[in-house]
């Protein structure tokens, strides 16, 4: 198979393995093209797993692969169905119909349809026929007269009603059609049992044989599946003090662990990783609940897969990608990729405690600031991810130690922040319900950010912990505590900070004031960019500065 999709006369004799490979190689458009002009296509095609036809299919579009399907062995037909044609564990009879709809070729080929159509369970069958038509016993009822297009069998007993219309009510046509000119009498058992039959339990029936074939394409039961997500001892991190190969992981861009640990494989150890590799991420679509036939689940689930393993690798590895292929070699895909979930599930279970803990939640409200909340809510996900810092942006699977070792230490801030805000809120829920009531709004309107900041002046102010909206009567001795220098040129008081983070202090638990620190420093400066030029050139807060810091609407004692 040449780079240009081009067949040379030899892929037929290429080993199946190998010629899946170069096939994979080429674009979807390429890879058809290859196929359908090779000398002897239809054995090529046939060589080929279905799952890889499949794909290839819908990659280029049923519309434009019809003649992939006709090629395409019975067995690998009801294989196409087995993927595009359920929805979960329902029959999609507008997916079966259009498959049925890609496999009819000529007149010539009435016979190869006929194989394709009997190798698709017979229960999917009478489901489809169901869905499209409706059967009318004339020995019961000769004076049916249904609207819309019908169709009598030859030997006058039923009369078809087709609820289809355009280019579906033509192919059900020529199905019904095709069936009785094959055989009348099982066409005749076929309409009694469209008929009768429960739709239930043909479904349920079809749907047990398709779930043991998907076992042998590799997809396993759900109840294996999930198991692929258990948590493991991830073990110590190696010890890579010496390790000549770890510069190469202090690079500014992400290092592919799994990438490098395949580079330094023998053909058959590739191989062999390459089952394992195929085994893992179908387990890992199973396990997400996703149909197999889904083209953009089996993307991500794929994606999802790469990230774990490589995590895990380099974990495994020390970060060394040098040492990637001997961790490969002595531990199991499936394992790899259950260190690498299991470092970001610790990282879950911690965050599902913070929650649970005093003073954690109140008004429904995560007592921590929005960066912090992101990422605990992040984590807390069912496969737990990493919060960017993009207002708006969809959280991201763990791709690298460091992007744990980041969101770790948010999750230490938050658990602090949780501590800290509980003191500074008189230590109990119903101090803190307290003090949020003195604000007049609910804590989701006024956010904890603007909580704290308020919490932050009145100690500028006061010098102890009191979390309330600051008294109008006092916002121009706030600001002269606060803020100096000139408009152009505005400062905060060398005091501003000290005198806070000393009235809060005695609130806050020890293991939390390093945090009370850093927060004393971001809100008061946060007050600088927002509101220091303006106190400093009018000499007062506008009462638009309420935006960043609640303020009452009368002085209070």
């Amino acid at each position: 198979m040449s780079e240009n999709g081009k067949g040379n006369g030899k892929d037929a004799q290429l080993a199946p393995r190998e010629l899946r490979q170069r096939l994979m190689r080429l674009s979807p458009r390429q890879r058809m093209d290859a196929l359908i002009e090779a000398p002897d296509a239809r054995a090529v095609v046939r060589s080929l797993p279905p799952e890889d036809l499949y794909v290839t299919i819908q990659e280029v579009g049923m519309a434009d692969a019809t003649e992939l399907v006709q090629l395409a062995s019975p067995g690998q037909f009801r294989a196409f169905v087995d993927l595009g044609g359920w929805h979960r564990d329902k029959v999609d009879s507008h997916a079966v119909l259009t498959w049925l709809r890609a496999a009819r070729g000529g007149f010539d080929d009435t016979e190869e349809f006929l194989r394709k159509l009997h190798a698709v369970d017979l229960e999917v069958l009478e489901l489809l026929l169901r869905e499209f038509s409706e059967v009318h016993d004339l020995e019961e009822n000769p004076d049916v007269n249904p609207p819309g297009v019908t169709m009598e069998t030859p030997e006058g007993r039923y009369l078809i009603e087709i609820k289809a219309e355009g280019v579906e009510m033509s192919a059900v046509r020529s199905l019904l059609n095709d069936l009785i000119a094959e055989n009348p009498f099982e066409a005749v058992r076929l309409l009694e049992a469209v008929r009768w039959e429960i739709p239930s339990e043909m479904e349920e029936t079809a749907y047990q044989f398709r779930r043991g074939r998907l076992l042998d394409m590799g997809f396993p039961t759900l109840e294996d599946a999930v198991a692929l997500f258990s948590r493991v001892d991830v073990g110590a991190p190696v010890d890579t003090a010496k390790a000549p190969g770890t510069a190469l992981a202090a690079t500014g861009g992400h290092v592919d662990y799994l990438e490098a640990a395949f580079r330094g494989l023998t053909m058959l150890e590739r191989e062999n990783a390459e089952d394992e590799l195929r085994d893992v991420a179908n387990a890992a679509l199973v396990a997400e609940l996703a149909d197999p036939g889904d083209l953009d689940a089996t993307r991500q689930a794929a994606e999802m897969v790469r990230d774990y393993l490589s995590l895990g690798l380099e974990h495994l590895t020390g970060a060394d990608p040098a040492r990637a292929s001997d961790a490969l070699r002595d531990t199991p895909l499936r394992r790899v990729f259950q260190v690498g979930f299991s470092l970001t599930l610790q990282l879950k279970f911690r965050a599902d405690r913070l929650v649970k803990a005093p003073g954690a939640m109140l008004e429904g409200v995560l007592m921590v600031l929005p960066e912090e909340a992101a990422a605990v809510e992040a984590l807390r996900r069912k496969r737990p991810r990493r919060a960017l810092r993009v207002d708006g942006a969809e959280p991201v699977p763990f791709r690298s130690l460091r992007e744990v070792a980041s969101t770790e230490a948010l999750l230490a801030r938050a658990e602090a922040q949780v501590a800290l805000l509980r003191g500074v809120l008189g230590g109990s829920a119903e101090a803190a319900h307290t003090a949020v009531a003195r604000f007049g709004v609910p804590l989701e309107t006024l956010g904890v950010e603007r909580l704290l900041a308020a919490a932050v002046a009145m100690a500028v102010l006061e010098g102890r912990a009191d979390a309330r909206p600051v008294p109008l009567g006092r916002t121009v001795e706030l600001g002269q505590r606060l803020f100096e220098g000139t408009p152009e040129e505005p400062r905060l008081r060398p005091s501003a900070a000290d005198r806070a983070f000393a009235g809060l202090e005695a609130a806050v638990p020890p293991e939390a004031r390093d945090e009370l620190r850093r927060l004393v420093g971001l809100t008061l400066t946060r007050l600088l960019d927002e509101l220091g030029t303006a106190w400093l050139q009018e000499g007062r807060l506008d009462p638009i500065a309420t935006a960043v810091l609640p303020m009452e609407s009368s002085p209070v004692p």
